[in-house]
């Protein structure tokens, strides 16, 4: 298994993709409405624990959450330096300024990044492209067209590291991958640019003769369900969004829209 395939163990395998599109959605909004470090720490205390219940393979997990854990302290290190300043100064220099509010507003940011971040990377990463096309198609009723183009690009998203490599053997083939960094690496990104246009038109003009776009209702091979565990992933969602609510507004630091 490639780190660009789904993950297909554990107890999230089983879930509707829809279900799992539906429990991240919950997280996100209650987390977005307020910038407070308690909400997100909480939720994100909860979505580790259920993350041990899991089972995910560790590599898949620290592979594809390494970029939230990246971006999270530099996005709070850059709104410390930059963000909004109240409260005690403590440095101050040209376009710095660094203070208890904006180091308040950090850590927030931080912690917001990791809770809405860490649950959509690990639910996506159980999602087979097939089963998410079925349930946008038969559970919400997404125009079949729009569903079945989006399908064709998520599964050509893996060809690209295959293109990449291949070119890259290409052109030390020819004698032209010593050059420049810069420079090698524009011109084999426009020729990967080129290369996924022309599969593109390809692909639809045989999906067109292949009558996907004909209009009128749709046939799907496998039916898509919602069961009662994918009702449960709601709900243990909705769950852990009113828990950091809750314990936010308990101790005073909830702060719906910024007011």
């Amino acid at each position: 298994m490639t780190l660009l395939e789904p993950v297909r163990q554990g107890p999230l395998t089983t879930l509707n993709p829809v279900a799992k599109l539906g429990a991240a959605l919950i997280v996100t909004v209650v987390l977005l409405v307020s910038i407070d470090p308690v909400s997100a720490l909480v939720a994100l205390v909860l979505e580790l624990v259920l993350l041990a219940f899991a089972r995910l393979p560790v590599r898949v997990v620290v592979a594809r959450t390494a970029p939230l854990w990246i971006a999270a302290p530099l996005a709070g290190l850059t709104t410390a330096l930059y963000g909004a300043s109240s409260g005690t100064v403590y440095l101050q220099w040209w376009a710095v300024e660094v203070s208890q509010g904006s180091l308040e507003l950090a850590l927030a940011t931080m912690l917001r990044i990791l809770a809405i971040g860490l649950p959509a990377v690990l639910l996506f990463v159980t999602i087979d492209p097939t089963d998410l096309a079925d349930g946008l198609a038969q559970l919400l009723r997404l125009p079949a067209r729009f569903v079945l183009g989006g399908l064709a690009g998520l599964r050509l998203v893996g060809l690209f590291v295959d293109d990449w490599r291949a070119l890259t053997l290409a052109r030390r083939a020819r004698g032209v991958a010593e050059s420049g960094a810069l420079r090698r690496l524009l011109g084999q990104s426009f020729a990967l640019f080129v290369l996924s246009i022309r599969r593109g038109t390809k692909l639809a003009t045989a999906m067109e003769a292949r009558g996907f776009g004909a209009t009128g209702a749709r046939t799907w091979a496998r039916p898509s369900t919602f069961r009662g565990r994918d009702w449960a992933a709601l709900v243990v969602a909705a769950a852990v969004a009113t828990a950091a609510v809750s314990v936010a507004v308990a101790v005073g630091s909830w702060n719906a829209f910024g007011h």
